[in-house]
């Protein structure tokens, strides 16, 4: 693959918690240079990154209960549909994890649906991350079987804050899990070319990452 077909695959990510405005339109600024898939920012400048690509195909996508997942349902929501509101095409959730060592699947299962339903209903696409290195097999395989059922686009390894950055063994068991049901993102520890393309081979659809101008120039 080559460094501008890999480039469609990256999402352009900047969530660290002291993000500035002059950082979040450079960016945008490189997203267009480079023809990234998408930018991710912190809710607080949606605004901004749709401003920045409003003349571009470039999607904007923010995160949801991030990074550590276990805010209530319907706050998440809320956040979904601020979101929407805000201009957003893309949204990046993160499953509750005491939820699910609590062995508490009816409320995973209503957390992940009721965030899904919230995007889907405005054509959004939605993204779960999963944290993958918090989680043992079983619950990555119950994780996956949920998201299926309830139509999630896209499955997620971790948030990069909390865990493992992404391995190929990370997403070859999603891939095992999903097949074509769901589309992977591989994000965190992402850094080289090398990295990239190892992970799209393994199965990834899209990438997460702040390295994305150094592993594709």
């Amino acid at each position: 693959m080559n460094p501008k077909d890999l480039a469609k695959a990256i999402d352009h990510t900047l969530l660290t918690p002291n993000v500035t405005v002059n950082e979040v339109k450079q960016l945008c600024k490189e997203a267009i240079e480079y023809g990234f898939a998408a930018v991710c920012v912190p809710p607080y400048f949606v605004k901004e990154a749709v401003k920045g690509l409003e003349d571009y195909p470039i999607k904007v996508a923010t995160v949801i209960g991030f990074p550590m997942g276990y805010s209530a349902t319907p706050a998440k929501v809320e956040e979904v549909k601020r979101a929407i509101d805000e201009g957003i095409d893309e949204i990046d959730v993160v499953v509750n994890i005491c939820a699910i060592k609590e062995g508490n699947w009816s409320y995973v299962r209503n957390d992940i649906d009721s965030m899904t339903r919230a995007a889907h209903l405005k054509g959004k696409i939605i993204k779960v991350i999963f944290e993958m290195g918090l989680l043992e097999t079983e619950e990555i395989t119950r994780l996956c079987q949920i998201c299926k059922e309830v139509d999630v686009n896209y499955i997620k390894t971790s948030t990069g804050v909390n865990g493992m950055p992404a391995t190929v063994d990370m997403v070859k068991m999603l891939k095992a899990q999903v097949g074509k049901e769901v589309k992977i993102k591989a994000s965190a520890g992402i850094r080289t070319y090398e990295d990239a393309i190892q992970l799209i081979n393994a199965g990834a659809n899209r990438l997460g990452t702040s390295a994305g101008t150094k592993i594709v120039s």
